[in-house]
């Protein structure tokens, strides 16, 4: 098990400004060493990092694709001995239906394929808003699991939905607000061009979502990544297809860091 950085840094300028001598450092050394094995959970079936929160600001969360509804509950049950939120992402509603019998106070975001439980009921920490953006109805189950993620952060999400380019008069009506967002996620499918012209039309970051929506040549999400990574419009960052999860919690990041300079201030 590796000592934090954070401890080690701290443990180095002890002794370079004299505070601690060589050999009082290498016996603090093995306490961060003990204490540091500590921060992990054995199952068996899996490691728990039950002190992500405090490296990183937010818990471990839970990929559910792949593990079985036992697994995911018994993570689940024990990061909620160590954390005030968990998340469980990419759950069917049948293993969704077994967690909840087994986690009291859990809840099923259906669209979203995701699980959340919270010790306190959530509370919008973080100023301003985040704008999840999608193009179609087909897009809303990558386009929900942007907007949950950010909601168990502490943000505030406003949804536009459906406002993809073959009829983009709706998304000029959603423009203002979108425009106030301090980020901006966009899910699209199809050819992805949603996001070029949402890149095109605002002053703030756009973290673009390429969706598996479309027919043949669409290759699963293919020709929206490689349209978005191409995108002439400025301010664009693109996560992998279909990562809902990785865009909003990026977005979380950024309006966290606005929300904490605004705080500094």
């Amino acid at each position: 098990m590796t000592i934090p950085v954070t401890d080690m840094e701290q443990l180095l300028k002890q002794v370079q400004a004299g505070e601690l001598d060589v050999a009082e450092a290498a016996e603090r050394l093995k306490l961060l060493q003990q204490n540091s094995s500590s921060a992990v959970s054995d199952l068996g079936f899996a490691q728990l990092d039950i002190e992500r929160a405090k490296r990183t600001g937010f818990p471990e969360v839970i990929f559910g694709e792949g593990k079985t509804a036992a697994q995911i509950a018994a993570i689940f049950a024990k990061l909620m001995e160590h954390n005030d939120r968990v998340l469980a992402t990419r759950v069917d509603a049948s293993k969704a239906e077994t967690v909840l019998a087994a986690i009291p106070g859990a809840t099923y975001h259906e669209t979203a394929r995701a699980l959340t439980w919270f010790k306190k009921p959530i509370m919008k920490v973080n100023a301003g808003y985040i704008a999840v953006v999608c193009a179609g109805t087909s897009d809303l189950p990558v386009a929900e699991e942007a907007a949950i993620t950010a909601e168990v952060m502490g943000n505030h999400v406003e949804r536009i939905f459906d406002v993809g380019v073959a009829g983009i008069h709706r998304l000029f009506r959603r423009l203002e607000l979108i425009r106030g967002a301090n980020v901006i996620v966009v899910a699209a499918g199809m050819e992805g061009a949603l996001t070029s012209v949402v890149g095109g039309l605002v002053a703030k970051p756009v973290i673009a979502v390429p969706t598996s929506i479309g027919y043949g040549a669409s290759m699963n999400g293919i020709a929206a990544l490689l349209a978005m990574l191409n995108s002439c419009a400025p301010g664009v960052s693109v996560v992998n297809i279909d990562n809902g999860f990785g865009a909003g919690y990026c977005a979380g990041t950024i309006n966290q860091s606005i929300a904490n300079e605004g705080r500094s201030r």
